[in-house]
């Protein structure tokens, strides 16, 4: 063999010895490794055995106690009708005199609906903004869950703040409070139980979701949502879709359309926020993302989808005067309180409310004060009309208010200063006395000595003197010298009858100024009183409770009616005094509130620095009052009651008689008070002609003037 043969096998040789070598050192190094990670391997595996050994009992005994937790709430819910009712309270359903809804108060229940008994398009509007696989889960969707920790997660939440996740069972489960019951005898209000209600908690989250694999266990799908349907709450007052329908639109939820299915459906995210009586507009931006929601999921085709948004729900007559206002918060402040704020019953109140007249009383004010006041104006107004029998027909408390309960009102919780319109009471105990319209008093500078208080000299508003004056002219002017001095003459104690026989506690004012309108009264004691005036001189109590009943029965609780009550001054004083004070409206400081068609008496009232405002009159049908000022007392500027408030009474007043036939007031003629004999005493009480009274007649002239 040749030399370079030799060396090649022998190179090929060495090389596969040291193959062999390396094979042998690698085969040595995987076992040694081999060896030192059996142990480890080991352990991984007993580590796994012990966990699962662990894991399926725990969660064996997980599953049997959820299981046993799940059947033991199932066997202890209630039959489905204990608890489609969620109400503690009763609610108040108030009527106008002609016997329609205008108001509601308390928790209204509306009655049992079911997924068969209403609207299709309800019960698809809430599956489909609610639990769009509301039939096909069994109580609880992880993937929902999920989702919604992803949600909250990401918008920099909690894993359980914001978005629930949570399927109509558990929602149903929140609403029956886990079970719990409300309990007055524990101390917690009811708004603080439905709180704690809603608190959303990990724990809370598990024992949800619990109850709600036991109501799925112990109701059908469509029992439960009954329960959804009846217990929630949507705003205003309402419990269930078919109170909120009948508040909102008007009619059963039976017979809703989508466009009010969608804005029912959209109060669920939150009643408060979304209600239409509270926002119209952002309501039906709400329903219309539900109505998108319908399309999306078949419930609507394109061309209902497109109908509902171009015709959106529109509200009841009821529901657009925002809750009856003030009204409504008076007459529940009329009954007993265990039938009203607090009852647990169901009530039906029929008032005395004519919605035509309060419409024209609530565009009188607004249409003044847009024109006439200044914008931005802080001023304040109220209105109260009533028949001559004492019925309030209208009540507006104040202006630019939505209406909800709670609202102060003006007209029945102010009491202000009555300025010259107290000025027919004492006027009126003169002429019950036996004075007459054309005695002469002499209106000139005066001073007057009173006790504790020393010298005072009072003014005329105007400053001014007109001489001798009838006291029919003294009170068309309201001069106020003429009236203190009438007032000295009949007495503080007659005028204080009179007053208080009307209605208007004079008590407490004191002094010869009481003749100016010290006392304190509010405006709807003083439309009252001068309803009594008009009555013929017999007083009338205001009121607007007619009857009071529980739903269902026919039997009223609680009744009340108007009319005379007692006589405060004759009957010919009253008649002379309605003259009087046509005279204002006819040529006195009350032109401006002058109608064009027919008949009316009345009288102005500024107080000192015109803090308050005032006009009230009345025709043959109605008595309005009309009272202006601040809530703090600030003094209007450049506003008398002959101003700003008589051209409010008179716009309303145009209103409330709108349609009626003129009438004309129960007063004699101007012939027949300018042809009598002037009396200064009661007639009988002296005998004509005597000596007696030839001294008062010459004391009264000196004090009047001929």
């Amino acid at each position: 063999m040749s030399g370079p043969n030799k060396k090649r096998r022998t190179r090929a040789a060495g090389k596969r010895r040291a193959a062999r070598s390396g094979a042998k050192a690698r085969g040595g190094t995987g076992l040694g490794r081999l060896l030192l990670l059996a142990p480890v391997a080991w352990l991984l595996r007993t580590l796994a055995r012990i966990t699962w050994s662990i894991c399926w009992r725990v969660s064996l005994v997980a599953t049997i106690s959820i299981a046993g937790a799940v059947l033991l709430y199932a066997a202890s819910l209630p039959p489905l009708p204990e608890i489609v009712d969620a109400r503690s309270r009763g609610s108040v359903t108030l009527l106008d005199r002609n016997g329609a809804v205008f108001a509601w108060r308390g928790e209204q229940f509306g009655g049992t609906i079911t997924p068969d008994s209403v609207s299709p398009h309800l019960k698809n509007a809430v599956i489909a903004t609610e639990d769009k696989r509301f039939y096909w889960h069994f109580g609880i969707s992880p993937r929902g869950i999920a989702s919604a920790i992803r949600i909250n997660l990401q918008e920099g939440r909690g894993p359980f703040q914001g978005h629930g996740g949570s399927t109509i069972t558990q929602q149903t489960a929140k609403l029956l409070c886990i079970g719990k019951r409300y309990r007055p005898e524990t101390g917690m209000s009811e708004a603080k139980f439905e709180a704690d209600c809603r608190r959303t908690t990990l724990g809370r989250k598990v024992w949800e979701a619990v109850y709600a694999l036991a109501m799925e266990a112990r109701y059908s799908k469509d029992e439960i949502l009954t329960i959804y349907l009846n217990r929630s709450y949507l705003g205003a007052g309402t419990r269930g879709f078919e109170a909120a329908a009948q508040r909102y639109f008007g009619i059963s939820a039976r017979n809703v359309g989508p466009a009010e299915a969608a804005m029912l459906a959209g109060l669920l995210k939150a009643p408060s926020r979304y209600a239409p009586t509270a926002n119209l507009q952002r309501s039906r931006d709400r329903a219309a993302t539900i109505i998108r929601l319908m399309e999306e999921q078949g419930y609507l085709s394109a061309r209902e989808a497109a109908h509902a948004r171009g015709h959106p729900a529109q509200l009841s007559s009821a529901a657009a005067a925002r809750a009856g206002g003030y009204f409504a918060d008076w007459v529940m402040d009329l009954g007993p309180q265990f039938l009203t704020r607090d009852t647990t019953e169901d009530v039906v109140i029929r008032t005395t409310l004519d919605r035509g007249i309060q419409a024209a009383a609530d565009k009188a004010l607004q249409f003044v004060f847009d024109a006439k006041v200044r914008e931005g104006s802080k001023a304040q107004a109220a209105i109260v009309v009533m028949s001559a029998d004492g019925a309030v027909r209208a009540m507006v408390g104040g202006r630019k208010v939505k209406g909800v309960a709670g609202q102060f009102n003006r007209a029945v919780q102010a009491k202000r200063q009555t300025g010259s319109a107290f000025k027919p009471f004492v006027y009126g105990a003169a002429l019950d006395l036996g004075f007459r319209p054309n005695v002469r008093v002499r209106d000139e500078p005066f001073c007057l000595e009173v006790r504790g208080s020393g010298t005072w000299c009072p003014d005329n508003y105007s400053r001014e003197y007109k001489g001798v004056v009838t006291l029919e002219e003294a009170l068309a002017e309201s001069l106020n010298i003429p009236a203190i001095k009438v007032y000295e003459r009949v007495g503080r104690d007659a005028v204080v009858r009179v007053a208080s026989g009307f209605g208007i506690d004079a008590d407490a004012a004191v002094g010869p100024a009481m003749a100016l309108g010290t006392a304190e009264s509010t405006l709807l004691d003083m439309t009252g009183a001068y309803a009594g005036i008009l009555n013929g001189g017999s007083s009338v109590v205001p009121y607007g409770l007619v009857d009071l009943r529980i739903k269902g029965d026919d039997a009223p609780l609680l009744e009340q009616a108007g009319g005379a009550s007692e006589r405060v001054i004759s009957e010919s004083a009253a008649l002379q005094l309605v003259y009087m004070m046509s005279r204002v409206i006819e040529a006195g400081t009350g032109t401006r509130a002058r109608l064009p068609d027919r008949p009316a008496a009345g009288k102005t009232g500024t107080t000192q620095a015109a803090r308050d405002a005032w006009f009230i009159g009345f025709t043959a049908d109605y008595v309005a009052g009309v009272w202006m000022g601040y809530d703090d007392n600030t003094p209007l500027t450049g506003v008398t009651g002959g101003g700003l408030p008589a051209e409010i009474w008179k716009e309303t007043m145009i209103g409330v008689h709108e349609g009626l036939p003129v009438r004309r007031l129960p007063m004699p003629d101007r012939g027949a008070i300018a042809s009598a004999v002037p009396e200064r005493q009661a007639p009988g009480r002296t005998p004509q002609g005597n000596f007696a009274e030839r001294m008062i007649i010459g004391i009264l002239d000196g004090i009047f003037g001929r």
